[in-house]
């Protein structure tokens, strides 16, 4: 079983001064989940080496056992620090693919010409794609092999809007994932603010926020499984 990893490599989070990247729970959980059951596991990004990892994400608060776990695992360290150039990746050979999220995302993945062609792929193939919070990103503009949404008519979640306002990123964000799932034709699906939610429709599988990264990688594993 090898599973796709694909990672942001963006860090400016707008003209805000803040700084932005990968959240680092939504990658810690889906990766040892996938190690667990026995997954071989590539990571890529748009400018490949060492991603930017949101400085937020590496607060008290928002450490997990799995966070905690990277910490400690220097072997995870060093793959995360050497992420292969997205450019380079086919298709070919990949069981899944799965976008953890964190803002950076919005900037890269979104129109990234080689994501788009590898999720093109993945669907005419119907293997699995699994994102979580603003990983679902990569999906807005993917399209089928007929040049239709891929997510047109499919349930969908993803970072809400309420939760984007209850981190004060609203005016920062360069676009609603929330508002550009639904203008594609994604009927968009959420549960309360901060809630672990994860739903599956066909072989996409999305989750709505960073506490969904445990489950969203466990309803992949379970349609690599079926």
């Amino acid at each position: 079983m090898n599973i796709l990893m694909i990672v942001t490599s963006h860090e400016d989070f707008g003209t805000s001064g803040r700084k932005t990247g990968l959240w680092l729970e939504e990658f810690a959980a889906p990766y040892y989940r996938f190690k667990e059951a026995g997954a071989d596991i590539t990571l890529a990004s748009p400018a490949g080496g060492q991603p930017p990892v949101d400085p937020a994400s590496l607060g008290d608060d928002f450490q997990s056992d799995d966070t905690r776990r990277f910490n400690d695992d220097s072997e995870a360290q060093d793959l995360l620090a050497n992420t292969k150039l997205l450019s380079s990746i086919k298709a070919d050979g990949f069981d899944a693919v799965f976008y953890p999220g964190g803002h950076g995302p919005l900037y890269d993945l979104t129109d990234d010409e080689h994501s788009l062609a590898l999720l093109r792929a993945f669907d005419a193939d119907q293997k699995p794609i699994g994102t979580v919070c603003h990983g679902v990103t990569a999906l807005i503009k993917a399209t089928t092999a007929e040049n239709k949404s891929l997510v047109d008519g499919r349930e969908i979640t993803g970072f809400t809007d309420s939760e984007e306002a209850a981190v004060g990123a609203t005016e920062i964000v360069p676009f609603s994932v929330e508002q550009e799932l639904a203008k594609v034709g994604a009927v968009f699906r959420s549960a309360d603010d901060w809630a672990d939610f994860s739903i599956r429709d066909g072989h996409i599988i999305t989750g709505q926020n960073p506490g969904s990264s445990d489950s969203a990688a466990r309803l992949l594993l379970d349609v690599l499984k079926a």
